[in-house]
């Protein structure tokens, strides 16, 4: 039987979608250790148009030493699998906001969409080598003043679980990045190095958290 390719391989947990819930931390997934960070990035419009569209095109991973390798997904899988619904705070689907600016980040990568697909490449050994992880985007947050999207892992991850980048603006003009995950190790040998997987997610979240906390490198988006 032939492999299949990376964009019919279905996401590796059940509960999709699990990191919008509010009771996440009362209620998490059977078996899956919930974990979310919040931190603020700066203040203005310029500085929340440049975060969400960086979040938008991977730019955080980007930002935090990860590869990301863009794979192809049909169109017609996507439309027809994935709805493209913006969800509120609670985790209710909205009419997403009409986006009048460009599509793409600054270094011209597609903003994501629900069902895109990537291999994230984790460094290890000072980027000797790298652990190619795949993911799906599952959901995507699309509000005037909050935006973001999450992806699900495909087999082939160390782990298995959600996780949610988004980036929002308060009433004070504050911007701020959430980050939420569910995770557990996704095979017995990822078990075994479950440790290391935690210190691995606690780096990354922290650099995560400071990736879209630097000088805007490029004018906001009009």
């Amino acid at each position: 039987m032939a492999e299949q390719e990376l964009w019919q391989r279905p996401v590796t947990y059940a509960a999709v979608g699990a990191t919008q819930a509010a009771d996440l931390f009362t209620y998490p997934p059977e078996g899956f250790r919930p974990m979310s960070r919040r931190a603020r990035i700066g203040h203005g419009d310029a500085r929340f148009q440049w975060a969400w569209a960086e979040t938008m095109s991977w730019g955080i991973q980007k930002r935090s030493g990860f590869g990301v390798e863009l794979t192809s997904t049909p169109r017609e899988v996507v439309e027809q699998t994935y709805s493209p619904l913006a969800f509120d705070g609670d985790g209710a689907p909205v009419a997403p906001s009409a986006r009048e600016s460009a599509m793409f980040g600054s270094d011209g990568t597609p903003f994501v969409v629900p069902g895109d697909t990537a291999y994230l490449v984790i460094p290890v050994l000072g980027g000797l080598w790298g652990i190619k992880s795949p993911a799906r985007v599952v959901y995507v947050v699309d509000e005037p003043n909050r935006k973001g999207f999450a992806y699900g892992t495909l087999p082939g991850h160390p782990e298995s679980g959600e996780e949610s980048f988004i980036v929002d603006q308060t009433e004070d003009g504050s911007v701020w990045l959430t980050i939420t995950a569910i995770s557990r190790p996704s095979s017995w040998f990822w078990w075994m190095l479950a440790p290391v997987l935690r210190l691995f997610q606690e780096y990354y979240t922290r650099r995560y958290l400071r990736a879209l906390a630097g000088p805007i490198s490029v004018p906001a988006t009009e």
